[in-house]
C-alpha cells in the first residue's frame, strides 16, 4: 500500500488524536472550516488510508493486550515457581534492599485454580437420584363428575 507523505501524516495524526479534521490540517493539507471536515472524511474513506490505519491499530493492540496463550503461559510459570517478585528487605540502620523471592504458595495455588478452571478440571456436578411419583390434583373439589 503506497501512501503519499501527507496521507501517511494524516493517518498517523488520526491514530494519535482520533480527530479527522485536526489531523487533516496538521498533515499539511490546505483547507479550513467545512471543507477540511469534508476532505478529512473523504480521506478516511480512502481504502489505502483506511488499510494503513487499521494495520497500525492492530499492531498497537497486539502490543498492549495480552493474548490467551500469553496469559496461560504466565499462569503456568507462576504455578511452577518461575516468577519472582521483588520486596524490600530491611538491612538495619534504616537501609533497605530489594530482594527477589518466589511467590507465596497462595499465589501459586490461585494460578493452579485459574488454570484448572480454564481446562474444566473443577466442574460443579450434582448427582441427583430421585424417584418422582405422579401427583394428581383435583382442580374442582366437591363437584360430581357426571
Amino acid at each position: 500500500m503506497k501512501l503519499s507523505e501527507n496521507q501517511k501524516k494524516f493517518a498517523d495524526y488520526f491514530i494519535e488524536t482520533g480527530n479527522a479534521t485536526q489531523s487533516y490540517q496538521r498533515a499539511g493539507y490546505k483547507a479550513t472550516g467545512k471543507s477540511a471536515e469534508v476532505n478529512a472524511s473523504r480521506l478516511l474513506g480512502n481504502a489505502k488510508v483506511r488499510e494503513y490505519i487499521d494495520s497500525i491499530v492492530v499492531k498497537k493492540d497486539e502490543e498492549r493486550i495480552a493474548k490467551q496463550d500469553e496469559i496461560l503461559e504466565f499462569l503456568t510459570s507462576v504455578l511452577r515457581g518461575k516468577v519472582k517478585e521483588q520486596f524490600p528487605l530491611g538491612m538495619g540502620m534504616g537501609e533497605q534492599s530489594l530482594v527477589k523471592k518466589e511467590l507465596d504458595g497462595k499465589d501459586r495455588i490461585k494460578a493452579a485454580e485459574l488454570l484448572g478452571k480454564r481446562y474444566g478440571l473443577w466442574v460443579d456436578k450434582l448427582d441427583v437420584n430421585a424417584v418422582v411419583a405422579p401427583v394428581f390434583v383435583d382442580d374442582i373439589q366437591g363437584e360430581d363428575d357426571g
